[in-house]
């Protein structure tokens, strides 16, 4: 690059950041010629993530040089959407949602918080003051479609909702995983980096990998053991190793000292489940559902964790419940090599609430709420169902529940009959579209980032500040600032204290918020404010700073009433009787000869719906199919690639079939986050590579009874030929699937 007196200036420069796409906080070197980003590679010198980046890191690219992307306000009018300012945007909000809880009511206005949220360090530390200035009891979040069962779990049994252990798995040697593809997620509730290497890792020092899924995932692939199971029936696994663990006496003297007396009714409640009962229902044999257990138990450093395939089904919540209570009884939580508890530079934990739970239920079908928040999947009947304390206004933030929540056909009717709407977010999407008010923050690139939510759950204890690679142009807005200019309006008549503590932490902005909670935190000096970490540190070391492996700290660290684990047994154990009435009663109607039972999948290239714009990404053939055993193909009649339609209780969708023996009999597997096919929305690679929504499935009424969790896993559904093309343009997003070959071996206990 020429300088103006003719000579020539190198003006690149390598910039290091985290890549916050995802809760893997790997660690990248972006190197930049002026506004141009030249490559993105991962960053060798991260304590954290080692070097390792995956696909998805180039998206940071794609969202920020997007042409799609939404840098001004818009406003929606009779001759279609309008750049307005934002002075006049945030003024038009504010009145409108005035106006609207001065007519029906506080609770009019309802919030929805998508998982970018938490990505979002502006967002996590500002976003608080406007749901409270809200003041409305209707708020929900992607939370009750992912991670509720973790959260009431760490709540009751650990005091705090954010108490949630992760596998330390750098030291263990024997991880067992149920319904997790941390190889394809990058770690889910478990903020791990590279994780494919430290899973090998384990291997090369003797320990094992064993992996139960009803699909023979990506994780599954390198694992030295894998067993196919029923979807849904986790639960009814655990009890069975329960069973097996209290008839051989294995329980772990020492860690049941730690819990409170509740071990013996535990005993009885699992006497009813032998492995020999549960066997035929959960598709694993019972020498071999025994031999697990054994194996568990004989390992030095063993852990067991589970993730979204236990989360998002019908007993989500006491399978959790059972993981960490198997953990607990052999002595595997709070030890090296199990489940440990992160010790993070700035703990959320002194910043949030517990997670109080059923202190409100539902208008329509009396959900209890947790943190405030009421399952997502009454959303739409609450917005559909006239009378007292109806929803008129929604607030969506970072959010495409359309596509990302149960019958999203259904939603997708609800916020249209909204009397107003704004959605913050950078693209015109399958939900936005909806909305009158579209207020679009800056791109992850132009905003600084600190990890505050996945240092909670990292499997180790590091901190890392990565400052705005771009400066933002002066038109555009951080997230934070949006939620601040719109505090600020609703509270203009709010006392003179409410309103200074608001311009107090506006003006101490992210990096002041952030330097005093590090300064302040486990890693700080609290004697000599210029000692410890600080921001200052952590600018010095771009490359993040290593603070060390997990550590013990049970029981001090509770956050209990007894500084006890408390079991809860009679809050988590009273859905047995559903385990019963559903698996083993005469009206049982699980064994539904005529029908498949749906999963979801993952994949490294994806997260949910917000990368389909990436062309990095989308490009190729279709992800987007219906996996299938050739079993049931044969039985159907059907073929690989074929078109065929899938239909549930609440929607029909339309796909092109992926034959193999990844996925077990009687299970198809479909991906979540597509579904690009609405009228409407503004974002052209997703729209070319739409696919159809999993969601369009998935039924609002059936959730998990203890929490009130979406049931996106062991949803019956039937397949069969296509006989009614919907579109062309889906049709050709068929025809672009994968024909992969299918193996004859069977994969359900390979390698055991």
């Amino acid at each position: 690059m020429k300088a103006d007196n003719g000579s020539v200036t190198d003006t690149r420069k390598t910039s290091y950041h985290t890549c916050n796409l995802c809760e893997a906080m790997c660690g990248i070197a972006i190197e930049t010629d002026g506004e141009q980003i030249l490559s993105i590679k991962g960053d060798k010198n991260d304590p954290f993530s080692r070097g390792h980046i995956c696909p998805k890191a180039t998206a940071l690219q794609d969202l920020y040089e997007d042409p799609e992307r939404l840098t001004k306000p818009l406003e929606k009018t009779e001759h279609g959407w309008t750049t307005i300012s934002w002075d006049e945007a945030f003024d038009k909000v504010v009145s409108r949602i005035q106006r609207i809880q001065a007519q029906y009511g506080k609770d009019a206005v309802a919030t929805y918080l998508g998982n970018p949220n938490v990505h979002n360090t502006g967002g996590m530390l500002y976003g608080r003051h406007l749901l409270h200035t809200l003041n409305t009891k209707n708020m929900y979040s992607a939370t009750s479609v992912d991670q509720l069962p973790h959260h009431i779990v760490a709540s009751k049994l650990f005091g705090h909702m954010l108490k949630i252990p992760v596998p330390d798995i750098d030291r263990t040697d024997f991880f067992l995983m149920l319904g997790a593809n941390p190889v394809a997620s990058n770690g889910s509730l478990m903020t791990v980096a590279d994780v494919k290497t430290r899973l090998k890792d384990i291997q090369k020092k003797g320990g094992k990998v064993v992996v139960v899924d009803p699909r023979r995932t990506e994780t599954a692939e390198l694992a030295d053991q894998h067993y196919f199971i029923k979807p849904g029936t986790d639960a009814l696994l655990m009890l069975a190793m329960l069973y097996v663990i209290f008839e051989s006496s294995l329980l772990d003297a020492k860690a049941t000292s730690l819990m409170s007396n509740e071990i013996e009714g535990i005993q009885e409640d699992v006497l009813n489940y032998s492995p020999e009962r549960v066997a035929p229902i959960v598709g694993i044999d019972a020498v071999e559902i025994r031999r697990l257990t054994y194996q568990f138990t004989e390992a030095k450093r063993p852990v067991c964790y589970g993730r979204m395939g236990t989360s998002v089904q019908a007993f989500g919540t006491l399978t959790q419940y059972l993981i960490t209570v198997f953990n607990l009884l052999l002595g595997r939580v709070d030890k090296v090599g199990g489940l440990m508890f992160s010790s993070p530079a700035i703990d959320l934990m002194n910043l949030t609430s517990r997670g109080g739970f059923d202190r409100n239920r539902s208008r329509i079908r009396n959900l209890p709420d947790f943190n405030s928040e009421f399952p997502v999947s009454t959303l739409a009947e609450e917005i559909l169902t006239p009378g007292e304390g109806q929803i008129k206004a929604l607030l969506v933030a970072g959010g495409n529940p359309i596509l990302s929540t149960p019958n999203g056909e259904q939603l997708d009717k609800a916020l249209g009959e909204l009397e107003f709407m704004v959605s913050v977010d950078f693209y015109l999407t399958e939900t936005s579209r909806h909305a009158d008010f579209i207020l679009p923050p800056v791109s992850p690139l132009e905003r600084d980032h600190y990890d505050l939510a996945f240092n909670m759950l990292a499997i180790r204890n590091v901190a890392k500040f990565s400052p705005a690679l771009f400066k933002a142009p002066k038109h555009a807005k951080q997230d934070w600032e949006i939620y601040c200019a719109l505090t600020e309006r609703l509270l203009k008549k709010a006392p003179l204290k409410q309103r200074l503590q608001l311009k107090l932490t506006e003006a101490l902005g992210v990096r002041g918020q952030l330097d005093l909670l590090l300064r302040t935190g486990r890693y700080g000096n609290k004697l000599n404010p210029f000692k410890g970490l600080s921001l200052k540190k952590l600018l010095n070391n771009p490359h993040g700073v290593d603070l060390g492996p997990l550590q013990p700290q049970l029981p001090k660290s509770l956050r209990t009433k007894s500084k006890c684990v408390e079991l809860n047994r009679d809050f988590f154990m009273k859905d047995l009787h559903r385990i019963e009435k559903t698996y083993f009663s005469e009206a049982s109607q699980y064994d539904q000869t005529d029908k498949l039972l749906l999963i979801g999948r993952r994949h490294v290239r994806s997260n949910n719906s917000w990368l389909h714009n990436s062309h990095r990404l989308v490009k190729g053939k279709s992800r987007c199919t219906v996996m299938i055993n050739p079993q049931d193909t044969q039985r159907l009649n059907l073929e690989d690639g074929q078109l065929v339609d899938v239909t549930s209780t609440v929607g029909n969708i339309q796909l092109s079939l992926e034959v193999t023996d990844h996925i077990m009999p009687g299970v198809v597997s479909i991906p979540h986050g597509w579904g690009h096919t609405k009228t409407g929305s503004r974002w052209t690679k997703a729209e070319q590579h739409s696919g159809q929504s999993v969601n369009a499935l998935t039924d609002d009424s059936q959730v998990d009874e203890l929490s009130g969790n979406a049931v996106l896993n062991g949803v019956p559904v039937t397949v069969r030929a296509a006989s009614d093309p919907k579109d062309s343009l889906t049709l050709k997003a068929f025809q672009k699937a994968p024909k992969k070959k299918t193996k004859k071996k069977s994969v359900s206990t390979e390698n055991i």
